[in-house]
């Protein structure tokens, strides 16, 4: 035959390994390239191991909750050590989940790096054969984002290193205002380190609700994480047994560990893409069309290294509808808007469609309805953690444009949400399901009163 596969592989993550099995069950030669463990980034240093950490880490609000409800827990420890091998345990169990069904769908697995000489041409790196394709497809999703010049950067870490650490920090500094500094700075106050995020804006979670925003800011405070934002660092050098972090203000910062979670990069470099003639932007992510299909006609690219929308449900979807496309004849484009996504912090918060900034500007006149209040479950404990709930509605259609929960379970409640939201419910429609009682998710369809609008005495 002209090539050795119809279809290569690049990157065995979620998106990378969707592509592939669908691919070979409609018949496709298929082979996969990973260079360091099946299951890419959410299985091996992302999403599940972490929602494992943020699993541990809530133990200790219910152990501060549990006298209100008649507990009397004493001698509570946490042991790192423990939770971190479990974690991995895991992990590895699901990596060879990943790598069976590879094996059971027909697909070649090659466990090294894989970078392109062609457009049809890849090189193995370890044994450094080269194999053929008749179609590439890039899957290698993305890489944590660095400072560049900072003194003494190669003493802090990422959350690619945060899941392995052999001792657990007593002091840590998170560098990045995202929802990865969030989510790891849940964790590590949770788990009991005194935990500071420096931050070089005035705000958290660019791009999210701006209420949502607020209210987290607040919460984040109120369970004890210290905010230092409109600073950055500028060294870190090894004090005794430590580090001494000098920041922007002149401020000087002990830590036992320095973690920087500043954003994600595709994960692009050294792939030979410019030998190949493929169309990169200026973060390096693989420019592509509705049908993930490249600047080059044999290679296409999925998830995070497209930096479109890098979530891994949305590059498993990516994976699936290339496959549908090329191998089974059904042309597919996946529809990225009104998707939900979820931050793991303190509290979490569940966000499907548009923000109240973003709705005004795209829909114009908008109905915003919103409550804030604390939970039935924080009465007897005395937790004064508050939830917040918010909707955004099209004033001229009526059509609910966004829903966003920063509290408890916000990340459960949302995804039914976004059922709604994707569906293009109106308000009234939304209004008509009768409350599930007693529960925190029936303020969801309880919201009445509209919120005046921005500089409007309405």
């Amino acid at each position: 035959m002209k090539y050795d596969y119809d279809l290569f592989v690049v990157g065995a993550g979620s998106g990378g390994v969707r592509a592939a099995r669908i691919a070979s069950q409609a018949g496709a030669r298929v082979a996969i390239a990973e260079e360091y463990r099946i299951g890419g980034t959410c299985v091996i240093r992302g999403c599940v191991p972490k929602k494992f950490l943020v699993y541990g880490a809530e133990f200790a609000q219910f152990i501060a909750d549990a006298p209100g409800y008649g507990w009397t827990v004493t001698g509570a420890k946490f042991d790192w050590a423990t939770l971190r091998d479990n974690v991995q345990k895991e992990v590895a169990r699901l990596s060879g989940i990943y790598t069976s069904n590879l094996h059971k769908a027909g697909v070649t697995t090659y466990e090294e790096r894989a970078e392109l000489v062609g457009a049809n041409t890849l090189k193995l790196g370890k044994s450094g054969s080269e194999i053929s394709a008749e179609r590439i497809l890039i899957a290698t999703g993305g890489a944590p984002q660095l400072p560049t010049g900072l003194p003494g950067l190669e003493l802090g870490i990422t959350s690619n290193e945060a899941f392995l650490l052999k001792e657990f920090p007593k002091r840590v500094l998170i560098v990045g205002g995202g929802y990865v500094a969030l989510e790891f700075a849940n964790i590590f106050h949770g788990l009991g380190a005194e935990t500071r995020i420096v931050h070089r804006g005035d705000r958290m979670l660019r791009g999210f609700d701006d209420d949502l925003r607020a209210h987290l800011h607040i919460e984040s405070e109120r369970a004890g994480i210290r905010l230092t934002m409109k600073s950055t660092l500028t060294k870190i050098e090894k004090a005794g047994g430590a580090l001494g972090v000098t920041l922007s203000t002149g401020e000087h910062v002990d830590a036992d560990q320095v973690l920087f979670a500043i954003g994600r990069n595709p994960n692009t470099a050294g792939l030979g893409l410019e030998r190949a003639g493929v169309k990169v932007d200026k973060y390096g992510a693989v420019v592509v069309d509705e049908f993930s299909h490249s600047s080059v006609a044999s290679i296409y690219a999925i998830g995070d290294v497209t930096n479109r929308m890098n979530l891994t449900p949305v590059a498993i979807r990516d994976g699936h509808a290339f496959a549908d496309t090329i191998y089974k004849g059904r042309a597919t484009a996946v529809d990225h808007r009104s998707v939900p996504s979820a931050v793991f912090s303190r509290p979490p918060i569940g966000t499907v469609g548009l923000g109240e900034e973003d709705a005004r500007a795209s829909h114009g006149d908008v109905n915003v309805y919103r409550t804030n209040f604390r939970p039935m479950r924080n009465m007897l404990s005395g937790n004064q953690e508050r939830t917040l709930m918010k909707i955004v509605v099209d004033r001229n259609t009526d059509q609910v444009l966004g829903v966003h929960v920063a509290g408890e379970d916000a990340p459960e409640m949302i995804q039914l949400a976004a059922v709604a939201v994707k569906a293009g419910l109106t308000k009234q429609q939304w209004d008509s399901t009768v409350a599930l009682h007693p529960t925190a998710a029936e303020e969801l369809v309880l919201m009445r009163e509209k919120v005046a609008a921005p500089n409007s005495a309405a």
